[in-house]
């Protein structure tokens, strides 16, 4: 690994310039948007965004240099791997074949303050972790669906035809009735043919949706993230005590190197004074 290249590629103020060059990438993706604009400044527009793309080449190249002689360990990293996909994106050339895929890529360019930040990162990373279980709250949540949706056509097709005429139009309500979005007007609607159970099966349904199943979200969420600050406070630890050893051989090695040279100067001086001292002493 080059020392002085990996040192310069994460030091405070090249990071933050990387950050500033993100923002203001946004920025202008959301200046492209505006025809007016485009048509008046359009060729400083594309100055800038050239001399951003730019600015993110010369970034991914020295990143790739820090690792020396191995320059592909730089994608070991998912993150690097998510920024240089988008750059490459950008460098794809400016036709009609490529237009669609060169904007896209242009407005994803802000996504990379998610590896930018340490603080995103980690929020991102729960957010994946977490996908699993979520998966298992899903199905469940999917099975509280139909089974209210079932039950809602046979209790309310009669006097409300629209919201729940059908499975289809029922589970459609039912995603109106959780996000508590007019869910009162669907309610009414629904109460006369069976005003003592449609308290009951409305009230279950908000309670089971809305309270539980997003309490489970939240804790799958705040689980993964508490798991994902373990991991990071391990790596860290490990970093420390990789760091640390390594300091402690480079110490070992120089007091070893330093006693060899104390030995060499004792064994000098031993020489000398052999050299000097007489060979045989005179008899009395």
């Amino acid at each position: 690994m080059n020392t002085k290249l990996n040192a310069l590629v994460h030091a405070r103020w090249f990071e933050t310039t990387i950050l500033a060059v993100i923002l203001l990438a946004g920025v202008l993706t959301g200046l492209e948007t505006s025809p007016a604009l485009v048509a008046r400044y359009g060729m400083l527009l594309e100055a800038l965004d050239l001399a951003i793309l730019a600015v993110f080449i010369v970034e991914l190249a020295l990143k790739m240099a820090a690792h020396g002689r191995q320059p592909w360990h730089y994608f070991r990293d998912g993150w690097n791997v998510f920024d240089f996909t988008i750059v490459a994106l950008c460098c794809l050339p400016m036709n009609a074949q490529f237009a669609a895929v060169l904007r896209l890529a242009r407005a994803l360019r802000l996504l990379r303050l998610v590896s930018a930040l340490p603080r995103l990162q980690l929020l991102v990373g729960a957010l994946l972790k977490s996908l699993g279980a979520m998966g298992y709250v899903g199905l469940l949540l999917a099975l509280m669906f139909y089974i209210y949706g079932v039950a809602g056509v046979q209790l309310f097709r009669e006097a409300d035809a629209g919201h729940f005429g059908s499975l289809k139009a029922a589970l459609f309500s039912l995603f109106q009735v959780i996000t508590l979005d007019n869910w009162s007007d669907i309610y009414r609607a629904a109460q006369s043919s069976a005003p003592v159970a449609t308290p009951i099966y409305f009230i279950s349904f908000i309670l089971l949706g809305t309270m539980i199943m997003l309490n489970l979200f939240i804790g799958i969420i705040m689980n993964s993230m508490s798991e994902m600050h373990a991991e990071i406070a391990e790596r860290d630890r490990q970093s420390h005590v990789n760091e640390t050893g390594a300091a402690t051989i480079e110490d070992e090695l120089l007091r070893l190197e330093q006693q060899i040279e104390s030995l060499k100067d004792q064994a000098t001086r031993t020489r000398r004074r052999l050299r000097h001292k007489p060979s045989h002493v005179p008899e009395p």
